[in-house]
């Protein structure tokens, strides 16, 4: 069938008849009356520093900085980047491949992935008209050869840079339409290992997740709530020295501070001076190290470039950035999406902070054209290609990690305009066919899928399975009808990145995390650092 459809921008809001009219701020952003969000994590990162560009106080204070103070460089945990895709975006089947239990290549029916928009001379199994394979493993993890993420990753990618990457997507259902999913990973990076000396972890809005869907309860920490960061402006303010630094040389500003520290430290320290409060001793330390942080940080970063609009492996004209200035600056609903990713992959890739998350809103783009799907996710595969390159421009390793809040489906009929490419309307969201998935790039080779046959790697490659008819078994996995397990999965493979799976029972309290005993099962690959990220293997 051929339904031709009133033409509208992609961006525009959206207005679905079997939809309530929208009156939360998740509603608003999941149907593009507000754009999504940005928010990273303080992290172990900062240890990827040079030397060089170390912080060096007089030695007398290095050692209160770690302690009592707690300013360190982090524990130099792999950075985590995530993709928050606002309003259920499709992403098993037209985008990443999906299987029956024998992994990605255990294709599902036609029917199947009909349902999941593609018709039946576009299924996996079949070549294009060139004779390509519509199965293709360019990155690893197996896309459709016309996946709209796919296509958006490799615009971005310098070629080559997919020889090392790798991947696993899990099968796995979600609420539709809300933001009471908990699929934000966050605190659990956190508590994995990715703290840092500047932020705890921050966002665009005074939430608790600081995006769209929530935390898992039991990861809340109030210490970690999010300060907004959406825009380069942002990353500049998050680690202002201020306008002592302008004024002074760098040297002579950490000078004054450091003077300012020691002399509130023998202010606080003398005994005669008391608060007459209960925490006494708590309160002044909190005020000296307060002064002992202003003047590490204008040692460590006072006259460091970090606006992403001044870094040319993001933005430049000559054909070496990743975007070009028009790209990044010319208003568009792309420039705000570039901006964005390029802020969080900034602060998370030079170790600014350890893990972040990009809030992409509009997701919820069912009952219109097939080309606004197409549109949207081929902007956000910019996007995750976007964080991928800089990584690999870097020589640093990343784990980028892509969700939404349920899933949709098509009925079958055929959107053959330009941008819709020939594929599945989406008519209606459905669960059933939901998922998520993580690409891991390492500079030093790719990734090493767990598995002795190419039968035990594509069951770790795809953790969980697909019935036939293309919906979610759900007793697959114990994460394939749980998105609080679902997390928990997304950090055991955070851990085992670095081997240290063996830790992930004592992170939650043995038993709690509620992947049984058999973690191996839901774990993807073999590890890529040895602990820290010093050490690439």
């Amino acid at each position: 069938m051929t339904k031709k459809r009133n033409a509208r921008h992609w961006d525009a809001p959206q207005l679905h008849g079997d939809h309530p009219r929208p009156v939360t701020r998740r509603q608003f952003v999941s149907q593009g009356f507000m754009t999504g969000a940005a928010y990273t994590v303080g992290g172990g990162a900062l240890s990827m520093f040079p030397a060089s560009a170390m912080g060096q106080l007089s030695p007398d204070l290095d050692s209160l900085l770690a302690s009592p103070c707690q300013i360190t460089d982090g524990a130099g945990k792999i950075p985590f980047i995530c993709f928050d895709l606002a309003g259920g975006a499709n992403i098993s089947g037209s985008n990443v491949l999906v299987g029956q239990s024998g992994g990605q290549q255990d294709f599902v029916s036609t029917q199947g992935y009909e349902k999941m928009g593609l018709p039946g001379d576009m299924v996996p199994g079949l070549n294009d008209p060139n004779g390509d394979p519509y199965a293709n493993f360019d990155l690893g993890l197996g896309f459709h050869l016309d996946s709209a993420f796919r296509r958006g990753i490799m615009q971005s990618l310098t070629p080559g840079t997919e020889a090392n990457i790798n991947g696993a997507v899990i099968p796995a259902r979600s609420d539709n339409d809300t933001g009471n999913n908990p699929h934000n990973p966050m605190y659990g990076i956190a508590k994995a290992g990715a703290k840092g000396s500047i932020l705890g972890l921050a966002g665009s809005e005074n939430t608790d997740s600081g995006g769209n869907s929530m935390l898992p309860a039991m990861l809340f920490d109030p210490e970690q709530r999010p300060t907004k960061v959406d825009r380069p402006s942002d990353v500049v303010n998050l680690v202002d020295t201020g306008d002592l630094v302008g004024i002074l040389s760098k040297a002579d500003a950490t000078a004054v501070m450091e003077s300012i520290y020691r002399l509130s430290d023998a202010k606080m320290s003398n005994p005669n001076v008391q608060t007459q409060i209960a925490a006494d001793a708590a309160i002044k330390q909190a005020v000296k190290c307060g002064y002992l942080k202003a003047a590490d940080i204008a040692e460590r970063f006072g006259g460091t470039p970090i606006d992403p609009l001044l870094d040319t492996d993001i933005v430049a004209d000559d054909g070496t950035g990743i975007f070009t200035t028009a790209e990044f600056t010319d208003g568009s609903r792309d420039a705000r999406e570039f901006q964005k990713t390029a802020s969080v992959m900034k602060l998370v890739m030079n170790g600014f902070a350890g893990a972040g998350c990009v809030e992409m809103g509009g997701y919820d783009y069912h009952g219109g054209a097939r080309a606004e799907g197409e549109v949207k996710d081929f902007r956000a595969g910019r996007c995750m290609g976007a964080c991928l390159e800089y990584a690999a421009r870097l020589g640093k390793p990343l784990m980028m990690y892509v969700f939404s809040d349920g899933s949709l489906s098509s009925n079958g009929a055929i959107d053959n305009s330009v941008e819709g490419r020939g594929k599945g309307e989406w008519a209606s969201d459905n669960s059933s066919t939901a998922g998520s998935f993580f690409l891991v790039y390492n500079p030093g080779r790719r990734p090493t899928i767990i598995g002795a046959t190419p039968e035990e790697i594509a069951v770790h490659q795809q953790i969980g399975a697909m019935d036939a008819g293309g919906s979610v078994m759900r007793a697959a996995t114990p994460m394939a009808n749980n998105v609080n397990l679902l997390v928990n999965s997304v950090i055991l493979n955070y851990m085992a990145l670095h081997g240290e799976t063996s830790a992930f029972d004592t992170l939650y309290g043995q038993g709690w995390h509620g992947l049984g005993t058999g973690l191996d099962a839901y774990t993807a690959m073999t590890p890529i650092c040895n602990g820290v990220i010093a050490n690439p293997v």
